[in-house]
C-alpha cells in the first residue's frame, strides 16, 4: 500500500472508528437503564446501526417506557432519515455491485461520509467509507455490549464524556478544511442553526435544517465566489 492519500484514509478512518467506539459504552449503559435488555441493546446497535437514533429512540422510551414507543419510532425514523443524504454523496465512491450496495447502505453514517468525503482521490475516498464503517459498526457494536453489561456499574455515563470522543473526532476530520472562506461559513452557519433550533424541534429536526442550510450555502456559492475575487484582485 505505497498511495500516501490511501494510507492516510486509512488511518483516520481507524481512529474515527476508535473514538466512535468509545462513545458506544454510553449508548449501552443507557439502553439498559431505559428498560431493555442486553440482547434488545445488542440487537438495536447491529440492525438500526446509526448512533444518533438509537440514542433518540432510548431517551424516549426512558422518558415514556412503553408507550413512548411511536414516538420514539418516529424520532428515530426522523433522525436517521438524513442518511439517505449521504447515500445520494457515497453511491459513487464505494462503486457498482448489488452486495457491495447493500453492504455499503448498512455503513453509511456520519462517520464514514465524512472521511471518505474528505479524502483526495477516488481510491483514497473509496478505503476511507470502507474502512471507517467497518471499523466503526465493529468497535460499536462490541462496546455497545460492554456498556449493556456494564449497566449500573458505570452510574450516569454521561458524567463520563464519552460523547466528546465522537464530537472531537469529527472536528478533527473538519479542521484540515477549513481554509477558505466558504467552508468557514458553511461550518459556523450550520453549528448556529442546530444550536439555536435544538431546544424547540424535535430530536432529529434541527440536524436536517443544518444540513440544508449547508446546502443551500454551499450551492450559491457567494462566499467562495468573494474568495476567487479577493485573490484575484490580489
Amino acid at each position: 500500500m505505497a498511495d500516501p492519500a490511501v494510507r492516510a484514509a486509512t488511518r483516520a478512518g481507524i481512529a474515527v472508528g476508535v473514538a466512535t467506539a468509545a462513545y458506544g459504552i454510553s449508548f449501552g449503559a443507557l439502553s439498559v437503564a431505559a428498560g431493555l435488555d442486553v440482547w434488545q441493546t445488542c440487537v438495536l446497535s447491529l440492525l438500526m446501526f446509526t448512533g444518533g437514533s438509537q440514542f433518540a429512540l432510548v431517551g424516549v422510551i426512558a422518558s415514556g417506557g412503553a408507550a413512548a414507543g411511536g414516538s420514539a419510532i418516529a424520532g428515530a425514523a426522523l433522525l436517521g432519515a438524513r442518511n439517505a443524504l449521504y447515500g445520494i454523496r457515497t453511491k459513487p465512491i464505494v462503486g457498482g455491485g448489488f452486495w457491495k450496495q447493500v453492504a455499503a447502505a448498512w455503513l453509511t453514517i456520519d462517520e464514514s461520509t465524512a472521511v471518505a468525503s474528505a479524502q483526495p482521490t477516488p481510491r483514497s475516498r473509496r478505503r476511507g467509507f470502507w474502512v471507517t464503517g467497518l471499523a466503526v459498526f465493529l468497535g460499536w457494536n462490541l462496546t455497545t455490549l460492554i456498556g449493556a453489561l456494564l449497566g449500573d456499574a458505570l452510574g450516569d455515563v454521561r458524567a463520563w464524556g464519552l460523547d466528546a470522543a465522537a464530537g472531537a473526532a469529527f472536528l478533527g476530520l473538519l479542521w484540515p478544511r477549513l481554509k477558505r472562506l466558504q467552508p468557514v461559513v458553511v461550518a459556523i452557519g450550520a453549528a448556529v442553526v442546530a444550536t439555536v433550533l435544538t431546544p424547540w424541534l424535535p430530536p432529529g429536526l434541527p440536524v436536517l435544517v443544518a444540513a440544508v442550510t449547508a446546502i443551500v450555502v454551499g450551492l450559491t456559492n457567494w462566499f467562495g465566489r468573494r474568495s476567487t475575487s479577493e485573490g484575484s484582485a490580489a
